[in-house]
């Protein structure tokens, strides 16, 4: 029998070949691969798409988008046909034959082993480069538009007398245009060189000639193109000095030209130029001469020219001609520094003024009612009360608010603005009782209601309510109360289909609703369910019964993504506020734009300017751009959006900066003019913080204007550390109403203090009207202390107010048992020549550790007042308000006196009740024995008042009596 098996004498069969089946199995998962790999690429483009398109920014994503495949394709194929042409011009002038050597040899396996492939190996080189040099030039669309679209800043440098947007505009693409001039020479020099040594046109160890006339020519060209493109960057280095960045012992981040520059640098930059263009030219003269031996000695004499001239000569400048004198040579260049970044940072129009720090009036008590025009004292502080808001506003789990609440202006019940702490009831999904991706995904879908309380007044220590309740009732009117959109909305939602979301609920049980925003992205198309099945990771959204008819997916939701998302070009705020306008509730969120190239100005790291001890203690607080360095800054835009519908309004604030100007040519209609913006929403716009904290930080150093002063360092400044606070960061600014020294009324204000460097005694007081429909919008006044004497600053009265043995004994009594203390903002305010001091003093009880305002401080000049209420403390320091505009009672909520019997009985039981209660907290403090108390008091000062009113009543019908018989007399006579 024959050998089945494959056997001598039966039929072989070929190891390792797949069978028929097995390779169409195969192809068919390489297929599947394949689309699989095109439809995730497909999906992340197309939901990308879609998103823009609902938010009606779908030329965003065009512009963008075509500008970066332009740009892919443009410097790609540049890049591909460079090294191409140089590989294929190379193998085309190779010798004809090579020489016999070991050398060669060894190459014409290579030769013959790449001859069969030569096409595609010159196919996938070219690919490869083009690739990665087409995604670099993708990465630079910002640079491009802004070049293509640039409008002149009409601001000329004082070196070059050049316009500023040269530097901001122009030489950042010139850079680019070099830096890909440089990376082409060098890859299609090093390919070229490759080539040439394969094929026989360069030689190491053979004997003869190294390089043929034509791999020198070849050579010689690259090598001229590139010395070419060195003398072009020579040139371009000489308006470089003038955004250069150097170390400066007068300050950090200086920016500009200094003597060494212009005297040194900035020649020697020009004679290498020149260098180097003779260079060039005897490395393109080697295509005649077919020698290597002038183009050698001249780019010797270029790199010795460097050494030489480029730094050993500015070293000698900057030793014996700087340093002997440096004060004398600097100064004008530190003027030129001076003027340019106070220019680039609108701080040039700051006032500064100078202030005594010390009260004008010696007797105090006539300045009691000086202090109520000098400020709205915000004893509600919005970085402390919010677990006051979620216990006692928070409803359900499901609801919750930031960690810092935000401080807006509303009309009181007068109709007066006042300065109001708000927050709104987000959803928050760790509350959620139980856990499945019907409930996180398509039934707790949005927060509901604003609370909002007054800044001034707190009653039993906690906030006066002005808008409260679910669904929110107060002050604030009819509104569209669903929050689908805001700081803690991080995750999708789906809405509008089958599934029914819970609105709210109530002692009737849960609410239910249907979204009717009209936002977000359809899933009706089986394509789009696929999409996002994709790039959120969900395959449940491509088969989910609850997805039906009407179904909208609902991302990117907090106000910053949004806003970032369709403005890229923005740099967004670390602090979106919410504000009740027109009926809506909107997000209104500060944008800036930025640039790095503004000449002479100092730069800053956004990130750290930023950074204080909101930011380093609270998640809800983020800063701006983490490590983006800049040396220009503007407020530019104003932008909304809206939670509920999540539109987003883009409004430009700043018409005169030429930064935004260019991307509104790059983007036309993205943005609206300023007179879109309605006079509700004027009303809450307000001076950002983060631009606030930019500003100040540069002013420690640029509130002085000569540059004498300014070398000296005699007047830096420094922001103090928080004394409230333990992270051992900047205090952060706060937001007042207030009168500054000349002002008529009281502004919204933002402010801060500054001390000198390494020590704690007050420099300086800074604010900036912050109200946008002021005439004085962004106008920055530093009040600047005199040197020869010193005022407390904010660590010092803090820790003269923790060494004050009475206070100190107080604090310890208000600590018992498991409670603590946690200190509010301390405010600062200028009043008749010296600084009042406020704080409040929160204490947190065991249990639901909720922050309750217990005691006020309140520091003026060498007192120092410790009491229940502000009024007491002002009280204390001042003396007692005058009859005419003394409020009713005695500082301890109790009414004044009466003639009727009743009433005085009353109110008497009234004041044992009170007294009563303050010993119980000295003692101890015995809690059972205070609350005891304070019902006593409760009840007597119903009494009180239900007496009153009888009284009153009675005295009415006997004035009303009078007045009858008066008006009968009349009549008759």
């Amino acid at each position: 029998m024959p050998d089945r098996g494959g056997g001598p004498t039966g039929p072989r069969i070929r190891a390792g070949r797949p069978s028929r089946k097995v390779r169409a199995l195969l192809v068919t998962l390489g297929v599947l691969a394949a689309l699989g790999m095109v439809f995730t690429m497909f999906a992340g483009f197309w939901t990308d798409w879609l998103w823009y398109r609902s938010v009606h920014y779908s030329s965003v994503f065009t512009t963008t988008l075509s500008t970066k495949i332009g740009l892919f394709f443009v410097f790609g194929l540049l890049m591909a046909a460079a090294v191409g042409l140089n590989i294929w011009l190379a193998h085309r002038l190779r010798p004809p034959l090579s020489a016999m050597s070991m050398e060669q040899q060894s190459l014409d396996r290579y030769r013959m082993g790449i001859a069969p492939y030569k096409k595609w190996l010159l196919l996938v080189v070219t690919c490869l480069v083009g690739l990665i040099a087409g995604a670099s030039a993708a990465g630079q669309w910002r640079t491009w538009l802004m070049w293509v679209n640039g409008v002149p800043f009409h601001q000329k440098d004082p070196q070059f007398h050049l316009d500023v947007a040269f530097y901001a505009f122009d030489l950042p693409w010139y850079r680019f245009l070099l830096g890909f001039g440089f990376a082409a020479t060098i890859l299609c020099l090093i390919a070229a060189a490759l080539t040439h040594y394969l094929y026989g046109g360069l030689r190491v160890t053979s004997p003869g000639a190294r390089a043929t006339a034509a791999a020198t020519g070849h050579l010689s060209v690259l090598l001229g193109v590139f010395v070419a493109l060195k003398a072009v960057a020579y040139w371009l280095d000489r308006y470089g000095l003038a955004v250069k960045s150097s170390d400066f012992k007068a300050t950090d981040n200086w920016t500009g030209l200094r003597y060494v520059d212009a005297n040194a640098y900035l020649p020697a930059k020009t004679i290498l130029f020149c260098i180097a263009v003779i260079c060039a030219l005897l490395f393109f003269a080697t295509l005649w001469r077919r020698t290597w031996q002038l183009p050698v000695i001249g780019f010797g004499l270029m790199v010795l020219s460097a050494i030489l001239i480029g730094g050993l000569y500015p070293a000698i400048v900057q030793k014996f001609q700087v340093q002997p004198n440096e004060q004398a040579k600097e100064a004008p260049y530190v003027q030129k520094n001076l003027k340019a970044t106070r220019e680039a940072y609108g701080i040039d129009d700051t006032e500064v003024t100078g202030y005594e720090g010390e009260s004008k009036t010696k007797d105090k008590s006539t300045l009691r009612g000086a202090v109520d025009d000098a400020a709205s004292f915000r004893v509600i502080d919005p970085n402390i009360v919010s677990p006051t808001f979620q216990q006692r506003q928070e409803m359900k789990d499901y609801y919750g608010f930031p960690d810092n609440l935000d401080v807006d202006r509303y009309p009181g019940k007068d109709g007066k603005e006042q300065d109001t702490v708000i927050g709104l009831r987000e959803l928050d999904l760790a509350g959620v009782p139980k856990h499945n991706w019907i409930n996180d995904h398509f039934r707790y879908t949005h927060g509901f209601g604003v609370v909002a309380a007054k800044g001034t007044e707190a009653k039993g220590g906690e906030p006066v309510f002005t808008e409260y309740d679910l669904p929110s009732k107060g002050d604030l009117g009819d509104y569209e109360q669903r929050i689908y959109y805001g700081e803690k909305t991080t995750t999708y939602s789906i809405v509008g289909g089958p599934q029914e979301e819970i609105d709210y609920s109530d002692n009737d049980g849960e609410k239910p609703t249907r979204y009717r925003g009209g936002s977000g992205v359809n899933l009706d198309n089986p394509v789009n369910r696929a999409a996002y099945a994709l790039t959120l990771n969900e395959p449940q959204i491509l088969y989910s019964g609850a997805i039906g008819k009407g179904s909208r997916i609902l991302y990117n939701r907090t106000p910053k993504e949004r806003v970032e998302a369709v403005a890229p070009w923005l740099t967004i705020d670390g602090d979106a506020y919410p504000a009740v306008v027109g009926g809506r509730i909107q997000w209104i969120v500060d944008a800036y734009t930025t640039t790095n190239g503004y000449p002479y100005a100092s730069r800053t790291t956004l990130g750290d300017t930023t950074a204080d001890s909101l930011t380093a203690t609270n998640n809800s607080r983020a800063v701006v751009a983490q490590q983006n360095q800049v040396n220009y800054i503007r407020n530019s835009v104003k932008a909304t959006v809206d939670a509920y519908t999540g539109e987003v309004e883009l409004y430009q604030w700043d018409t005169r900066d030429p930064v935004l100007k260019t991307w509104m040519k790059a983007f036309p209609d993205t943005v609206q003019p300023r007179s879109a913006i309605s006079d509700d929403l004027m009303d809450h716009l307000r001076y950002p913080q983060d631009l606030f904290k930019v500003q100040r930080e540069l002013l420690t150093r640029y509130h002085v204007t000569d540059a004498e002063t300014y070398l000296t360092a005699s007047e830096v400044w420094q922001v103090p550390n928080d004394p409230t606070n333990k992270s051992g960061d900047a205090v952060p600014p706060y937001y007042l109403s207030m009168k500054m020294p000349g002002q008529k009324q009281q502004a919204f204000s933002l402010s801060t203090t500054f001390t000198p460097t390494g020590r704690d005694n007050l420099a300086a007081f800074m604010t900036v009207d912050a109200e946008a429909g002021s005439k004085d919008y962004g106008k920055i006044r530093i009040l600047k202390l005199p040197t020869r004497t010193t005022v407390d600053g904010p660590k010092q009265v803090q820790s003269a107010f923790n060494s004050d043995e009475r206070i100190a004994s107080t604090i310890k009594l208000l600590r018992g048992g498991d409670s603590d203390i946690e200190y509010g903002n301390l405010l600062t305010v200028p009043l008749d020549g010296g600084l009042l001091y406020v704080e409040p003093v929160y204490v947190r009880g065991g249990g639901l550790k909720l922050p309750l305002l217990r005691k006020v401080l309140v520091t003026y000049g060498s007192d120092t007042a410790f009491e229940n209420t502000l009024d007491e403390a002002l009280d204390k320091i001042f003396g007692a308000k005058s009859p005419a505009t003394k409020p009713p009672g005695n500082g301890t909520g109790i009414p004044p006196g009466t003639s009727d019997p009743t009433v005085r009985q009353a109110l008497q039981d009234a004041q044992k009740a009170f007294d009563a209660g303050q010993r119980a907290l000295q003692d101890g403090p015995d809690w059972a024995a205070y609350a005891k108390a304070q019902k006593q008091l409760q009840e007597a000062l119903k009494q009180a008042e239900e007496a009153q009113s009888k009284a009153d009543e009675k005295a009415g019908e006997k004035t009303g009596e009078k007045s009858d018989e008066k008006a009968g007399e009349k009549k008759k006579s």
